[in-house]
């Protein structure tokens, strides 16, 4: 088994709560949803991590509990934290959703001229080859 979740030990093999650490962790999620960003709400839970760790705990699933982790947070509370995070990167546009390309094509037919000249100069050679197009044909054209 990997890493050991921040508010949980491992006791002969069964993972159970670390008391200090869930009340820290039951204080982080009451002050994020109350409204606090996710470095003063780590402040006021008394837990020292980076930002991303602090969202690492506040996405966490185990916290709800599973066939190995007791639970420490109540499902809807989760709920409410996971809610309350999508709305806050919604509003700061940190949502990124992939965009329909509009628009044609780029070109993939082309009238080549044919040439005969050869150069040591790789890069010379590029353009000798691209100076040899003498018009693009669309896609959807052809």
């Amino acid at each position: 088994m990997g890493h050991t979740p921040y508010g949980y030990r491992i006791e002969k093999g069964k993972a159970v709560v670390d008391e200090t650490k869930a009340k820290q962790i039951k204080l982080l999620f009451e002050a994020y949803l109350s409204g606090d960003s996710l470095a003063t709400a780590a402040k006021k839970a008394g837990i020292k991590a980076f930002h991303a760790g602090i969202g690492n705990i506040l996405k966490n699933k185990r916290y709800v509990g599973d066939n190995f982790y007791p639970a420490i947070i109540a499902k809807a509370n989760f709920e409410a934290e996971e809610l309350e995070r999508m709305n806050r990167a919604e509003k700061l546009g940190r949502i990124w959703e992939k965009k329909e390309v509009n628009g044609s094509p780029t070109p993939t037919f082309f009238s080549i001229a044919e040439g005969n000249k050869q150069f040591d100069d790789p890069f010379r050679q590029a353009e000798y080859a691209y100076s040899l197009i003498e018009m693009e044909v669309d896609a959807n054209e052809a």
